[in-house]
């Protein structure tokens, strides 16, 4: 499939610190972040997830050390930065094993992943911490067989997806809502995924979940991608189109955006009804997206995006290609390739993005150790 809409011009500004590209396809402008990173620490192990919460960034992973201004401290598995400044935080929580999952509501930080405790605390892959101290919340407590890959908070609950298939002794389809006061479970959220959920993502009163299953609720239409209400039904007005695998699911102005493996990968945007959009193709796959000021950031183990939807047995693009090494961008409204080429290094790529609309700035998250050659370690945020 050809790339829509037609590249006008390209605005740099003196400092090369944002440019703003006008595209036929649309009258709106879509306001690029830089592509050369912030300074930040550099981590020395894998970063999985990433959320933003005024002017913080919250991290987990699976690393444990942190190095920055010249000094390199201790952090188990999750950090803070404070995301304007680029300074490390004293907020230190420390879990025993691999988080693949956060996100804040106010002053609470939920963690989702493969740990079984926190800074001495007894917690079974989920857990709130405090934002500020790191404090580990007394009542908030689950057992759970599998562990959470994705999380949401929205209608007064939170969501977690994952692969798990037992909470608390009763089995469950790898969805699960919980009150996030208390941690109580809302026991009439009961969707059932019939593989795992790599992705969680609230927007109004629709849950988005993308993954490998097949099917939610033995219903049709939802494959690798599908919207539940927030009783946890199917969403019927959604219907899925996802090709692939959906590592990751981005909402934005124009419509739902899936990032997806397959022969190569793909990065498919869709409409609120789950209608395709537009298609972009990569040679490896799309592992992570996020949506900020009406462009699509992209990332994962690719290093170009193909011209057309074709590709060989390996992923590799028959029709040509454009270089884009584990990060690119492109425009919201017609998916048009943006001249935006913050490379990163490495095989496995990018495994996490956020966004920022308030400090206008994106975080990708990963296995690199440079961007643009130089050296930023597992983290790279731009803005």
């Amino acid at each position: 499939m050809t790339f829509r809409g037609k590249l006008a011009g390209l605005f740099t500004a003196a400092a090369a610190t944002t440019a703003a590209v006008l595209l036929s396809a649309s009258p709106a402008w879509a306001t690029v972040v830089s592509a050369t990173p912030d300074p930040l620490p550099t981590f020395n192990g894998l970063v999985l997830a990433t959320a933003y919460s005024g002017n913080t960034l919250f991290v987990g992973g699976d690393f444990t050390s942190v190095t920055a201004g010249g000094r390199t401290v201790a952090r188990s598995r999750l950090a803070a930065v404070n995301a304007r400044t680029g300074a490390l935080l004293p907020w230190a929580p420390a879990a025993d094993s691999t988080v693949r999952a956060i996100t804040v509501s106010g002053s609470a930080v939920f963690v989702g992943g493969a740990f079984t405790a926190i800074s001495g605390a007894r917690r079974d892959g989920l857990a709130r911490l405090d934002g500020g101290s790191g404090a580990v919340h007394n009542s908030f407590k689950q057992s759970l067989t599998g562990m959470p890959y994705g999380l949401a908070v929205a209608n007064g609950r939170l969501y977690a997806g994952g692969s798990m298939t037992s909470l608390n002794g009763q089995a469950i389809g790898r969805l699960a809502a919980f009150d996030p006061a208390t941690g109580a479970v809302v026991g009439g959220f009961r969707p059932r995924a019939d593989s795992t959920v790599e992705s969680v993502v609230a927007a109004g009163s629709r849950i988005y979940v993308g993954g490998k299953f097949g099917s939610i609720n033995g219903a049709g239409g939802t494959r690798h991608l599908a919207a539940l209400t927030s009783t946890g039904a199917v969403d019927t007005r959604f219907t899925s189109r996802a090709s692939d695998v959906v590592h990751a699911v981005a909402v934005g102005a124009s419509g739902v955006y899936a990032a997806m493996g397959g022969p190569g990968g793909r990065l498919g945007a869709f409409t609120t009804t789950g209608v395709g959009r537009w298609t972009l193709t990569m040679d490896g796959d799309a592992q992570a997206v996020t949506v900020l000021d009406k462009v699509v950031y992209i990332g994962g183990h690719f290093d170009a995006v193909c011209k057309s939807a074709r590709t060989g047995d390996h992923g590799n693009c028959i029709d040509g290609n454009t270089r884009r090494i584990k990060l690119a961008a492109a425009n919201e409204a017609g998916g048009a390739l943006l001249p935006w080429a913050a490379d990163g290094n490495g095989s496995s790529g990018v495994f996490t993005m956020a966004a920022s609309a308030s400090l206008h700035k994106m975080v990708a998250g990963g296995a690199f150790t440079t961007i643009r050659g130089a050296a930023r370690a597992r983290l790279a945020q731009f803005g």
